[in-house]
């Protein structure tokens, strides 16, 4: 009997979370080329989201976020990489009809979106050729629970994704089966309401819990956040977002589903209930 494939994992504290690397061998005793090149890249892959928080973060004074909003530099001296997230941030927010705005406070925050587009972008950079290459079974990078999965198309594998109950710690709610993809959950349970509504200024109050599944990050991310925003009774904001998949949580228990951009009755396709 074959005892499975061999996973490697790399874990690592930044952006105010834990990130973590996974790479799926092969082989349960992989050679020492294959060894090397799944190191490399584990490395790789968390030394860019190393690079981005320093970016990116407005708790650090030296990033270029900080010094943006305090007026150290002007945009003309920003980063590429944040002119990059600052247009995709103006896109949610029209698309989003403003319950995305990266801008709410004045200045230039990013921090809706910007943790699922670094982890997209670290394993699009590192792991997605790493999975191309013979040996390597399939690979995952996540910050904080959210996460950009991969897999060899070859491959007899599917990431089996635990969907966390809100209402009970450390129960399951139900798990998806992902193969190529990503998933994203935004909501109260890990840190209170800090989730603020961009149209109020004022915090989410009672807010759902929305676990979103696209093929991005980036877009699971933000698309999470802006299903607390919405609420649990508002699923308008679907039309805008048609790649997406997933449920919302209530405070009370209810559910609401969707696939594709769809709200359906039953999701059995895409949620399995917890065991």
């Amino acid at each position: 009997m074959s005892a499975g494939p061999h996973r490697h994992v790399r874990t690592a504290a930044l952006m105010g979370t834990v990130a973590s690397v996974h790479v799926l061998a092969a082989e349960s005793e992989p050679g020492a080329g294959t060894s090397a090149r799944i190191t490399a890249a584990m490395t790789a892959a968390l030394d860019e989201l190393h690079e981005l928080d320093r970016l990116f973060s407005p708790f650090r004074h030296d990033s270029q976020i900080s010094a943006l909003r305090d007026g150290r530099i002007g945009w003309d001296d920003a980063d590429p990489r944040i002119l990059e997230v600052a247009d995709a941030c103006a896109r949610l927010t029209t698309v989003s009809a403003g319950r995305f705005d990266a801008r709410r406070q004045g200045w230039f925050d990013p921090t809706g979106l910007v943790k699922g587009w670094a982890v997209e972008r670290a394993a699009m950079h590192h792991l997605a050729p790493l999975v191309a290459e013979a040996g390597t079974v399939a690979a995952g990078l996540s910050a904080g629970g959210d996460m950009q999965l991969l897999t060899a198309p070859d491959a007899a594998w599917t990431w089996n994704v635990g969907i966390a109950d809100p209402l009970s710690p450390g129960a399951l709610r139900a798990t998806v089966p992902v193969r190529d993809g990503a998933v994203a959950t935004s909501g109260a349970a890990e840190r209170g309401a800090h989730i603020v509504d961009p149209r109020t200024g004022s915090a989410v109050v009672d807010p759902a819990t929305a676990t979103v599944l696209a093929p991005r990050l980036s877009d699971a991310d933000a698309w999470a956040t802006i299903a607390v925003v919405a609420g649990f009774d508002d699923l308008t904001w679907l039309r805008s977002a048609p790649d997406t998949s997933g449920m919302l949580i209530a405070s009370d228990g209810r559910i609401r589903r969707w696939a594709h951009g769809v709200e359906i009755a039953e999701a059995a396709d895409l949620l399995v209930p917890g065991r």
